[in-house]
């Protein structure tokens, strides 16, 4: 099984995969971007703000396509669940909102068909649902991508992806106190393994 945390900068989704991490010791934890030299390079391009966003995309895309071949594949081969903080659907949704208003035509559906001849879809989705507003304080504004006005595009790109395909999407609100959330990710969690 390939569990996916996905939400905004600030959602709580790190503070989540991290509870997991106790929670099931068997299970292999993970996240994007990598460790890789393909994330160094991802973190790079984070920290320049005049990053060409087409160059960015594929730098995310490249580290997607190492982790895939190089953690989650093997693991799920030799029947290890996996957990990432962070998979495609980030992907999708914050490149395409940082694509909007460039030449690509529907950035949104540019991002996915790159993703789908080679990745993997996730077993299940738990999406940490918070307005951008309060992820901007949580994650204190510290990058290009944590941007309220940025993040209602990334935020809406998510919406996107939930309506798109409900069954594989857990919506978290994580407008919560932590335990309140931490509770709500164990049941799910608990509930998709079972």
């Amino acid at each position: 099984m390939l569990l996916t945390l996905e939400g905004l900068d600030g959602s709580g989704k790190t503070t989540a995969w991290r509870a997991l991490r106790d929670r099931y010791p068997e299970a292999v934890f993970t996240r994007e971007p990598t460790d890789s030299w393909y994330g160094d390079a991802v973190a790079r391009s984070i920290a320049n703000d005049d990053a060409d966003p087409v160059a960015e995309l594929f730098l995310y895309t490249a580290d997607h396509a190492d982790h895939l071949s190089r953690v989650i594949r093997p693991a799920l081969d030799e029947g290890s669940p996996v957990v990432s903080d962070r998979y495609s659907d980030s992907r999708i949704a914050y490149q395409a909102a940082t694509l909007d208003g460039s030449r690509v035509d529907d950035p949104f559906s540019y991002v996915r068909s790159i993703h789908e001849p080679f990745s993997r879809s996730p077993d299940a989705t738990l999406y940490f649902d918070v307005d951008p507003e309060t992820a901007v304080d949580r994650s204190g504004g510290t990058n290009k991508f944590e941007r309220v006005d940025y993040l209602r595009d990334v935020r809406e790109g998510y919406e996107r992806l939930l309506d798109n395909d409900p069954g594989r999407f857990v919506r978290i609100d994580a407008t919560r106190p932590v335990e309140a959330v931490r509770g709500d990710v164990t049941a799910a969690v608990d509930r998709l393994i079972d």
